[in-house]
């Protein structure tokens, strides 16, 4: 038997829009399910209550769980929201997104890196998506009239009936595609507009971030801005010039087991029953404002705040009244539990609210859905979704490893494979403890599990082989997931031994079943380095022992970790155990920490959330996994790649995680070949600075440029621009032959747009040039121009440097984005050879006009780097695309007129330019300071093929960029050259270097 969701998946970048398709209804609308692309079963179809009718799967849906009271069903809206959302993104004016400058102004930063494939780490779409998202909700859906305010009237009737006192927006993303990266950006967005609007209502600097536990809260140390590694820097998600205001931002990070109200007196219980007498007894418990002061005491004095909540599923009001599910036995014990931590989260949340206010409350969470003794139907998506970024697109996108489940086996007579759902199979086979009876033996385990066990593990003794001959340099992780500690200890020393007494009193070592997991030596003592360690997340939040021996085998990692603790200013005197087996858990696959060579981790029902290893490729499930929650919260265990380099396409290479014993996923595949990718070193690139401070170079910010035509009796010279060529390519299909069933067929061209008259032409081009291109934004047109502009257009019309083929017609050139592209073209020419005549003049960023090489700081994991020479280079590293821009590099370094130079790589240098009416930016390869007394600084690139994009980018740096700011002598002399032949850079840039400076080659 084989089930599959795809015939052959597609990964698509996960830098691009995924590809996303809808069930449609009768009237072409989505429906309200979404159909993944080749879907051929549900997710949902695991959920409580799908049943099998016919021979064919049906699901579960959210409507058959909808009440009177409460649409479960939110995903219309979130369908309808990202259409909206879509067509804002898509907007080509900056000045149509109707958000505030510091907004708009994030947004093509953000942006701009995502498109730049030199960028080693960019933010994938599902990250800005998210983040668009809360932006259009908070800015543009109250401009938006009737249906802004229909989406914004739908998150306040869903918190109204789940959460009367909040309002909660949740951002759905699937395990591994970065949360923490989306809550860096949604603090820079509002940060940075509350520091430039400090009287805006709408954006603040207060944020009070909520984890669940320990582990996650000292990993989001990231989302301060005066960590050294912190995000906004790390990945460039803030503009170097506006990181000073972002230290402004006041953030309290935090686990909300810190909300419990404790005792401000210690009572012996005697004392206190002596203290009450026959009244009410003495209030030692703190009050909500005390509670408050202790938890975030600098965001008491900072006015309404914004909350973050990280795995948010965790965070909600019990529905009143409800009619709880009778759970018994582990699943009551959880149900409990996850009852006790929401309403303990939640209420800390509403005391906040009262005391300081909130704002907003973003959730994010892969698997935002209400918990079982929630009151709500479990597994149901919180009502108050707004962005839903699925397991599957990120499959489908490559963000992840790919899951591979079984879908077949030699097991006659089975429904599935046994080992898709193994809980069913042995859970009541599993050794039970029985009170004052010795622990059972762990070599009893059900026959089907041994097997499945060996299984898995042949297995990963191969990946664990490859890893070894890739010199990966950590070893691939194994997870067991279990439902008890009982059955946890009893998989953990089958696997990697134990020690028991004989009736002798002697003491003898059991050697586990898997080699590689064994944590005893051949001659039965403890290794010094555990193999296999145990995890229950209770104790890891709420301090668990570590024997001594572990402890004294890793005496020196725990120094480091001292050290470590020491220099964050958090104090090392004293490390529990907890802190320990936290930091074990938290470095597993990080080399020279403490759990760098563990290999296999046994946990106790479910591991910590947030846990981020990204060597795990191996998963046995031995638990029920009765709902899509739990089954996507485990095998996001695994989830995390190894490696974020793309390949030659441009995508991320394939990783694979093999999963046994979960059901309610099931995924197949094509063989794909998956080599171990082992993780590259990572550099900082940075200036050298005060050593190297005379090599900077210092360059302009350019935003557009200021255009003014010659006199009346200038001629113009077109024959020094390149041809403007119309093709059907670039202007759409212009010959379609149009067939039904039957009938004649018909043939439609364009022939009838040659009846347009040549001065008709002219006066709409010309109109367009003096409207949109000849004035500056807010400033009246200069019609007194149109003469002239008329003359020049239809010179240009009758030159040779129009070409129009396959059947295209001069009148398509009206086209407002072809206009656009033909009015630069005209522009050009009248720029080239006049610089002295002040026509072009380059307008600069009014915030930051100019940047420099003492700027660049990040880091990178590119390969192809080298270190330039230190008397040529203002930058340590020169990290470069390819052999060709390093074999450049290394010329220019050793040319005899080379000053400094520096490569373009997060320099931030730009050049913007327009392509069919579109504004882009252009990022040349080189800059080189040229050795001659006026200072002189040369724009180079290197370029093989040349399409029409790439002249458009050169004569727009020619002939607008270079001239508009040489007029404004501020910053020197500049010139622009590109080299198109790999085989005579030499030669070809001491030519141009010449030309450059006046000295014939």
């Amino acid at each position: 038997m084989s089930q599959s969701f795809f015939d052959a998946p597609i990964l698509n970048s996960p830098y691009r829009v995924p590809e996303r398709n809808w069930e449609l209804d009768k009237d072409g609308r989505p429906t309200d399910r979404i159909i993944e692309r080749r879907r051929k079963s549900d997710l949902i179809s695991a959920m409580p209550g799908a049943k099998a009718k016919a021979g064919k799967q049906t699901s579960l849906t959210f409507d058959d769980l909808s009440t009177g009271d409460v649409d479960y069903n939110p995903t219309p809206y979130i369908n309808e929201l990202r259409d909206a959302v879509d067509t804002w993104r898509n907007l080509p004016n900056p000045a149509q997104w109707r958000v505030s400058p510091v907004t708009q102004r994030l947004l093509q930063h953000w942006r701009a890196i995502q498109a730049d494939e030199t960028v080693p780490i960019r933010p994938f779409f599902c990250q800005l998506e998210a983040v668009e998202v809360a932006i259009w909700l908070s800015e543009v859906a109250p401009k938006d009239g009737k249906r802004g305010k229909r989406f914004l009237e739908w998150l306040k009737a869903s918190n109204a009936a789940a959460n009367p006192d909040l309002f909660r927006i949740a951002l759905k993303l699937a395990t591994g595609a970065g949360k923490t990266t989306v809550m860096a950006m949604l603090m820079a967005w509002q940060v940075l507009n509350a520091a430039r609007s400090p009287s805006s209502k709408s954006f603040g600097k207060g944020f009070l971030i909520v984890a669940p536990g320990i582990t996650i809260r000292d990993r989001l140390r990231v989302l301060k801005p005066s960590e050294p590694d912190n995000y906004y820097g790390r990945l460039n998600l803030v503009p170097s010039d506006l990181m000073t205001d972002m230290q402004t931002a006041k953030i309290v990070i935090t686990n909300y087991h810190a909300f419990k109200l404790r005792e401000k007196v210690t009572l012996a219980k005697g004392t206190r029953a002596a203290l009450s007498g026959h009244g009410e007894g003495p209030r030692t418990l703190e009050t909500e404002g005390q509670m408050l002061a202790r938890v975030m005491p600098e965001l008491m004095s900072s006015g309404p705040i914004t909350v973050i909540n990280d795995e948010a599923h965790h965070c909600y009001r019990e529905r009143p009244d409800a009619d709880q599910e009778k759970l018994t036995g582990d699943a009551r014990k959880e149900a409990e539990e996850n009852s006790e931590a929401a309403r303990l989260w939640i209420s800390g949340l509403e005391a906040a609210k009262r005391h300081l206010g909130i704002r907003t409350v973003y959730d994010l969470s892969a698997t935002p859905f209400f918990l079982s003794g929630s009151g709500w139907v479990e597994g149901t998506l919180f009502p108050w979704v707004a962005s839903d970024f699925s397991l599957m697109d990120a499959i489908e996108c490559g963000i992840v490893k790919l899951p591979r489940v079984p879908v077949s086996d030699n097991v006659a007579g089975q429904p599935e494979p046994l080992y898709r759902n193994l809980w069913k199979a042995i859970g009541k086979k599993m050794p039970k403890k029985a009170r004052g009876e010795k622990k059972p033996d762990p070599l009893k385990l059900p026959l089907e599990l041994q097997t499945a066990i060996d299984a898995l593990y042949g297995h990963y003794e191969k990946t664990y082989r490859e890893w070894e001959k890739a010199e990966v340099g950590i070893p691939p992780v194994f997870i067991v997931v279990c439902n008890n500690t009982t059955n946890s200890e009893l998989v953990r020393d089958y696997i990697a031994g134990f020690e028991r007494e004989d009736e002798n009193g002697v003491i003898d070592t059991v050697q586990g079943r898997c080699a590689l997991f064994r944590n005893h030596a051949d001659d039965g003592e403890r290794l010094d380095r555990p193999r296999t360690i145990l995890i229950d997340s209770s104790a890891i939040e709420s301090g668990g022992e570590v024997d001594k021996g572990f402890r004294e085998a890793h005496a020196a990692e725990i120094e480091a970790f001292r050290r470590e603790k020491a220099a964050r200013g958090e104090g090392a005197d004293q490390i529990d155990e907890s802190e320990i087996l936290r930091e074990v858990m938290n470095t597993v696959g990080k080399k020279g920490k403490l759990g760098e060579q563990v290999r296999c981790v046994v946990s106790v029902s479910m591991l910590t959330e947030g846990w981020d290893a990204n060597n795990v490729t191996h998963i046995l499930g031995l638990r029920a996994f009765g709902t899509r929650l739990i089954c996507e919260q485990v095998v996001g265990r695994a989830l995390r790649r190894l490696s974020y380099d793309v390949n030659e396409e441009g995508l991320f290479t394939t990783e694979y995680a093999d999963i046994m014993g979960i059901d309610g996923l099931n995924f197949s595949d094509g063989p794909r070949v998956a080599p171990p990718t082992p993780p590259r070193e990572v550099v900082q690139v940075r200036a050298v600075s005060p050593e190297r401070d005379h090599l900077e170079i210092v360059f302009p910010r350019v935003e557009g440029y200021r255009t003014d035509l010659p006199n009346d009796r200038l001629a113009v010279d077109f024959s020094r621009v390149e041809p403007y060529e119309l093709t059907p390519a670039k202007a759409g299909a212009t010959e379609v032959t149009m067939q039904g069933i039957v009938g004649e067929p018909a043939h439609i061209t364009l022939a009838h747009l040659g009846q347009m008259r040549p001065s008709e032409i002219a006066t709409k081009i010309a109109s367009h040039l003096v409207m949109h291109k000849l004035r500056d934004a807010g400033e009246a047109p200069k019609t007194h121009l149109f003469p002239r502009a008329k003359r020049i257009v239809r010179q240009w019309l009758d030159s040779d440097r129009l070409i129009l083929t396959g059947g295209t017609q001069k009148a398509q050139l009206t086209y407002k984005q072809i206009a656009d592209e033909v009015c630069d073209t005209i522009l050009h020419a009248l720029t080239v050879g006049r610089e002295g005549d002040a026509i072009i003049r380059a307008v600069l960023e009014p915030y930051s006009p100019s940047g420099s090489t003492m700027d660049v700081s990040f880091n990178t994991s590119k390969a192809t780097r080298f270190w330039p020479r230190p008397d040529r280079s203002h930058i340590n590293w020169i990290v470069t695309d390819s052999d060709w821009e390093a074999k450049l590099a290394k010329v220019i370094e050793d040319h005899p007129m080379t000053r400094a130079y520096a490569k373009n790589h997060n320099l931030g240098f730009e050049i913007p330019y327009l392509v069919e009416g579109e504004p882009k930016h252009y990022r040349p390869d080189f800059l080189v300071a040229l050795d001659t007394p006026e200072p002189t600084t040369l724009i180079i690139e290197a370029k093989g093929f040349r399409d029409a994009k790439d002249r458009l980018k050169a004569e727009t740096t020619r002939h607008q960029w270079v001239p508009g700011v040489n007029t404004l002598g501020r910053y020197g002399r500049w010139a622009y050259a590109e080299l198109l032949d790999p085989y005579s850079y030499a030669e070809d840039l001491d030519r141009l270097i010449g030309e450059t400076v006046g000295v014939p080659a």
